[in-house]
């Protein structure tokens, strides 16, 4: 009875901090681009800090119709949101947040987290094809051709490491990293890897999924109320995510700098994920959207060759040590 308590209390955990994490996300994102846009709205409406506009949206978001379209493939649509939303709080359990502090350490850790993450594609799927909208379909397409040339060179990016390592398990990765962050030896695996996590995401620039002047809110253009917030909250989750795994994979993890090894490790952990979310941030409000020729052409003409030569270059001086 005792394992099925621990685990039912690990679920609950990780859920509580999935919701909480991406309200504070959501405002954090508000207040970031109203100072680096000059919006009146985010610097000035919702209380203090602005906090209470999120919350007004999340109760507006809690008390809209369910609104079903017409011809929807029920079962598909119904189940969408939920498939996408999974995935995101999956990964939380192999996530390595302190020296000891992980829910389960998977000696197949980093494989896991790719595993679960690639069921997000299916959500998708089934929420534009279950819509039964040309441009919730059309979204999906793009999002699948998006998702699949980015999967490649993001997966590749990160064979670097494991080389170095010589294991799958993050905690054994982040350990590896007692003298050196993989940052050093492995910059240009970090940069191609979190460029092509934020085309996953489908941010911006790389936001052709959901681009408004084309096809409204592409894939979830028929989801209003809950079931829109789902995807909401699968997406800033999986910012989080994925940049948490940035920082286990290169950052040095829970790893703290030089002179300031008194600070916990799981604050560490998770100062350097909010770093890397804000840069992402940064980049959605700073950058245009690109064409899609351009999204396709820099996942399979530019990152992936990048991504495979630097397995290449990583095997060769390791085999000449």
């Amino acid at each position: 009875m005792n394992i099925y308590l621990a685990a039912l209390l690990k679920v609950v955990g990780v859920l509580a901090f999935v919701l909480g994490n991406a309200f504070i996300l959501i405002w954090a994102e508000r207040k970031i681009s109203g100072y680096m846009q000059r919006r009146y709205g985010p610097l000035r409406v919702g209380g203090p800090a602005g906090l209470l506009q999120s919350a007004a949206d999340i109760l507006k978001l809690m008390a809209k119709e369910d609104f079903v379209p017409g011809g929807a493939d029920l079962w598909l649509w119904w189940l969408a949101p939920a498939v996408a939303l999974v995935p995101a709080v999956l990964v939380y359990l192999v996530l390595p947040i302190g020296r000891s502090f992980v829910l389960q350490n998977l000696s197949i850790g980093l494989v896991f987290f790719a595993s679960v993450t690639s069921f997000t594609l299916i959500g998708i799927f089934m929420a534009g094809w279950g819509s039964n909208n040309k441009y919730s379909l059309l979204g999906a397409m793009r999002a699948g051709a998006q998702l699949f040339s980015y999967e490649i060179p993001l997966i590749l990016s990160t064979i670097g490491v494991v080389m170095l390592t010589g294991s799958l398990t993050l905690q054994r990765i982040v350990a590896a990293q007692a003298n050196v962050w993989f940052v050093v030896p492995q910059i240009v695996g970090f940069l191609v890897f979190y460029v092509a996590s934020l085309a996953e995401l489908n941010r911006t620039p790389f936001d052709l999924a959901e681009a408004e002047s084309e096809l409204i809110a592409g894939y979830f253009t028929e989801y209003s109320g809950i079931r829109w917030a789902m995807f909401a909250v699968a997406e800033y989750s999986n910012l989080f995510t994925t940049s948490a795994l940035a920082v286990t994979l290169f950052l040095g993890g829970w790893r703290p700098l030089p002179l300031l090894a008194f600070i916990p490790g799981w604050v560490w952990f998770v100062l350097k994920t909010y770093v890397l979310v804000f840069v992402g941030i940064w980049i959605r409000w700073t950058l245009p959207r690109v064409r899609i020729d351009q999204l396709m052409d820099l996942g399979w003409k530019f990152l992936f060759p990048v991504s495979v030569a630097n397995v290449l270059v990583t095997a060769l001086v390791l085999a000449v040590r």
